[in-house]
């Protein structure tokens, strides 16, 4: 069954529990949670296993988005390029954290990922709350733990490495702390990579599994391996600040497991759960793929430019294939007049095979597994495989992944030397490599990036006020009013007397 599979489609039955399972949590899980005597609509309790459907649907979004996507230069917008050229400053986190405050008997919920996760944690921790048949329905306390652990790293992970310090230990307490510290992203780092390392050893398969998992259907074997292999990405991210905490993380999720498989993100045909590029595009064609990433796969002869873009309007022969010959790139962050100035039908959008209705996204690739694996066996830990052997297989994954992988042309590309694995330069192969291989997970390509110094990227020619590519982001513009102390120490930790958010970088990007 597909989540860790290359073709995308559920059977027909599985694409009807899940739509009937959103349908259900757009309608319920939503909703505030009242007291039945108050409200009879909404349930008395919260429902673990819609809230934990509910967080995972958040999943689809944190992979779906644009920013991280222009930051790398994998897109190019068409018209208003105000964000490829660094306009934006401010980044909101509300809907991670929370949107809106309720109280369900003595505690607060709230609607986003995070509360939501938070919520599952509390009721199964809770002993007035935790042997409720309401509660156990969503599985064992022990496994709807360490679930809600793992997808709550997941989400902060994601966000810590887009604001570095951000409210953590103090967060998630509702109205009982609406002004959360902002923790040091070291010591995130270092709680994120506990909780992954307990929540999956916690994980037990002889006590009921989780329900409302569409994720991984409630398979913790898969749980396990998600955590672990999460673990492996994160432990990377601090080579360059600490190394042997990097190498201790990265190489005890290593020996206990990690993903043989992409794991997708099951978007559907349907707008209960469409794949977020489909939603863009279905009135507007605000990006195309820029020629930063296009010029480059195109002199490279590298076949998935063929399914990261479409043809251009203008070069379609209307076959319904795509051809080098039919994509046209869009020149990366120029100003919009220059930009409005282009025919949408002079440039190819991005590809149906990542922005169909029901186009799956990958969370975790295969490739970029290998490439991480490439990676660890060039620092001389202690993996199984050459460094070579592993970039190879990354490439050859990433080609495999969109469906375009044949052996002569795969091979011909390999024999370029542009291509060919150089060890003496290692951070700059795997760099490249990893770069192409991570679109259109932008955030995530944004990171490695930052962290690899590769590719050597140039930034936007009309960038606002001359500014460099970002490698960070700046708090949600209501921070100084409404968190002000903590606001004005997290600036202070992180930055000098002007700070410059989009110049600041994050604890573990130490790249000039």
């Amino acid at each position: 069954m597909h989540l860790f599979q290359n073709n995308l489609k559920y059977s027909t039955m599985r694409s009807l529990v899940l739509t009937t399972l959103i349908t259900s949590l757009l309608m319920v899980g939503c909703s505030d949670f009242g007291d039945l005597n108050e409200d009879p609509n909404n349930p008395a309790q919260p429902r673990t296993d819609l809230l934990l459907s509910q967080a995972e649907k958040s999943v689809g979004s944190a992979i779906g988005t644009v920013t991280g996507n222009l930051y790398v230069q994998y897109l190019a917008e068409t018209q208003y390029t105000e964000e490829s050229r660094y306009d934006g400053i401010n980044y909101d986190w509300d809907r991670w954290y929370t949107t809106e405050y309720t109280t369900v008997s003595d505690r607060t919920v709230a609607d986003g990922p995070l509360f939501d996760l938070q919520t599952i944690i509390d009721l199964n921790s809770n002993p007035d709350t935790r042997d409720e048949s309401y509660v156990l329905a969503g599985g064992s306390n022990t496994n709807q733990l360490a679930v809600a652990r793992i997808l709550k790293t997941y989400f902060f992970h994601m966000m810590t490495d887009r604001w570095g310090n951000i409210p953590y230990s103090e967060a998630l307490q509702g109205n009982d702390e609406l002004t959360p510290a902002y923790d040091p992203q070291q010591a995130i780092y270092d709680s994120m990579l506990t909780t992954l390392q307990n929540a999956a050893s916690n994980l037990n398969t002889n006590q009921a599994t989780v329900s409302g998992d569409f994720l991984f259907d409630g398979d913790l074997e898969k749980w396990r391996l998600f955590a672990n292999t999460l673990r492996m990405r994160m432990a990377m991210r601090l080579t360059e600040v600490n190394a042997s905490k990097a190498q201790s993380h990265f190489m005890d999720a290593y020996n206990n497991g990690y993903l043989q498989e992409t794991a997708w993100f099951p978007f559907q045909a349907s707008a209960n759960n469409e794949n977020p590029w489909y939603s863009r595009f279905e009135t507007r064609t605000d990006y195309a793929i820029s020629n930063t990433l296009g010029d480059t796969m195109l002199a490279l002869d590298d076949m998935r430019v063929t399914a990261y873009a479409d043809p251009a309007g203008d070069l379609d022969d209307e076959d319904g294939t795509t051809e080098m010959s039919e994509i046209s790139t869009m020149p990366y962050g120029v100003d919009g007049e220059t930009a409005g100035a282009i025919s949408a039908t002079a440039v190819s959008f991005p590809g149906m095979a990542m922005r169909a209705q029901g186009a799956d996204l990958p969370i975790i690739s295969m490739a970029e597994v290998h490439f991480m694996l490439a990676e660890a066996a060039q620092r001389g830990w202690n993996v199984s495989g050459s460094a070579q052997a592993h970039y190879e297989s990354g490439i050859q994954a990433s080609w495999e992944q969109w469906g375009v992988y044949n052996q002569s042309d795969f091979q011909a590309y390999m024999n370029q030397s542009e291509v060919q694995y150089d060890a003496n330069n290692w951070r700059q192969s795997i760099g490249f490599q990893k770069w192409i291989a991570l679109y259109p997970i932008g955030y995530q390509g944004w990171s490695e990036w930052r962290r690899l110094g590769y590719p050597e990227l140039e930034p936007a020619p009309a960038a606002f006020e001359g500014r460099d590519i970002p490698v960070r982001q700046g708090y949600p513009g209501s921070e100084p009013d409404l968190n002000s102390s903590n606001y004005q120490e997290a600036v202070s930790e992180q930055g000098d007397g002007s700070f410059d958010p989009l110049a600041t970088h994050v604890w573990w990007d130490t790249t000039p």
